[in-house]
């Protein structure tokens, strides 16, 4: 790609975003003339909840630590790929939640928040993965989530609620999908589930190769002649920089750039292709709790899977890649407010565990040099006796905020603290409305436009592969 088209990509959005109104970028409607070859596969990585700031920050951690760039923004330095600007909303909201976004790639269709690919007046819209496997494509999911959470159920079925994740994973053993893997363990477990039913022997009784570590799923015995449902924890998969210094989970647990890996070459052999959809979940659960460690760690677990596909669409010229994420979540940033900001962000280097390790492992009985001791092991990070104390107060009452935080832990209150030695500092808590990053890379991608609606991706990737 020349310099000045990729720029003329990637640049001029802004402009034209303060003057016109949204519909005049892109409707679902746009007819797409490909003027490439057409794509037998696509890998579609989706880092849920990424606000800029997130990529930002990651790829100038990782230039100060390993001396390189990430590979979302070697892509574009490169100028291998094509770049723009998407609006994120849902049907009722500006600020959509991941059941949403999901759905408007998905099933082409804003539907509200908390919905997967069913619109308010009970219209089911085909979700995408189900379009491509009728066609006769191998299809999967990764996540480093429940596979069952909303950004991997948004490509594959219909529900009223996004919480029914039970029934998610009931849809799942009927469509029999070829790779599905991350963690949820607790929506398969008779012990677990509700009803008491024992999905992960319902799914071996049903042809399934069922795989629970990391070793099982990194075996050659696993071939494409059985669909392969892996799930390695409750809940989600440990945060990145947790596992990476824990040997017992280093072991059980595959990271995201393994489990990526695995399933292009489970489906890759598939004369007609496939399509396989990678999602980061625990970005989004860090910036939920404002959990730095976890956020900057697992957005570049992230990269690494992204690097994985780009390796395979470079040898196999017929994949397009598609690179992006559903909505902005809590506005991160490095700020120059106070001390040395560079010595404070290179402070991060020296994290072990996140802060969701930390303050779960904080008891109430605890005294406030434990808590200081605590920390300082975890993070090199020198707490006061009345930051301490200020923590050690909400063990009591444990009434703070956040998403993904069931024991009401100070997330916020901890990243408060933290912010004077890192310099890294938070907008909130919540998603954003923010227009998101969008790269592509292979056949289709010279065709994306500079501004596009999350909706648009659906016929985009329909039709990239020459199935309208």
């Amino acid at each position: 790609m020349k310099r000045r088209d990729f720029f003329k990509n990637s640049t001029l959005v802004v402009a034209g975003s303060a003057l016109a109104p949204l519909t005049a970028f892109t409707t679902s409607n746009d007819k797409y003339s490909f003027s490439g070859k057409t794509a037998k596969n696509i890998i579609f990585l989706v880092s849920d909840g990424m606000s800029t700031g997130t990529l930002n920050m990651a790829n100038l951690f990782r230039q100060r630590k390993d001396g390189r760039d990430t590979n979302w923004i070697s892509l574009y330095l490169q100028e291998k790929g094509t770049r723009a600007f998407m609006d994120t909303a849902s049907a009722n909201a500006l600020v959509t939640d991941s059941a949403a976004a999901s759905s408007a790639w998905g099933g082409g269709v804003r539907v509200n928040n908390g919905s997967i690919n069913v619109s308010a007046d009970g219209t089911l819209h085909t979700p995408i993965l189900q379009k491509f496997k009728k066609a006769g494509k191998s299809v999967g999911c990764v996540t480093t989530v429940p596979i069952t959470h909303a950004t991997p159920a948004g490509f594959c079925v219909n529900s009223d609620a996004r919480s029914d994740q039970e029934g998610i994973a009931m849809q799942y053993l009927d469509l029999k999908f070829d790779v599905m893997l991350g963690g949820g363990a607790e929506f398969f477990s008779a012990d677990k589930r509700k009803d008491k039913k024992d999905l992960f022997k319902s799914f071996t009784a049903s042809g399934f190769s069922v795989v629970r570590n990391r070793k099982d799923l990194l075996n050659n015995n696993l071939t494409s002649a059985k669909p392969v449902l892996g799930v390695f924890n409750e809940d989600g998969l440990p945060y990145t920089l947790d596992r990476d210094n824990d040997a017992a989970k280093m072991e059980a647990v595959p990271t995201l750039a393994e489990m990526t890996q695995k399933a292009i070459d489970l489906m890759k052999n598939n004369s007609k292709g496939f399509v396989l959809q990678v999602e980061g979940g625990k970005v989004d659960w860090a910036a939920h709790s404002n959990d730095v460690g976890g956020l900057i760690h697992d957005q570049l677990a992230f990269d690494d899977a992204i690097g994985i596909a780009l390796a395979f669409a470079e040898s196999n010229k017929d994949t397009l890649i598609v690179i992006t994420t559903d909505h902005g979540n809590a506005n991160p940033g490095l700020f120059g407010v106070s001390g040395d900001v560079n010595v404070n962000f290179d402070k991060l280097q020296s994290f072990k565990y996140t802060n969701d390790w930390v303050l779960n492992g904080i008891k109430r009985t605890d005294s406030t040099r434990q808590i200081i001791e605590r920390i300082e092991a975890a993070q090199k990070l020198v707490v006061s006796e009345p930051e301490a104390a200020e923590l050690l107060k909400h063990y009591n009452t444990l009434d703070s905020d956040g998403l993904y935080n069931p024991k009401k832990l100070p997330f916020k209150l901890l990243s408060e603290i933290q912010f004077k030695q890192t310099s890294v500092g938070w907008g909130a808590m919540g998603h954003s409305a923010d227009y998101v990053e969008l790269a592509m890379f292979g056949p289709g991608s010279e065709m994306l436009k500079p501004f596009v609606k999350n909706t648009d991706l659906h016929n985009f990737m329909l039709k990239a592969t020459g199935m309208i």
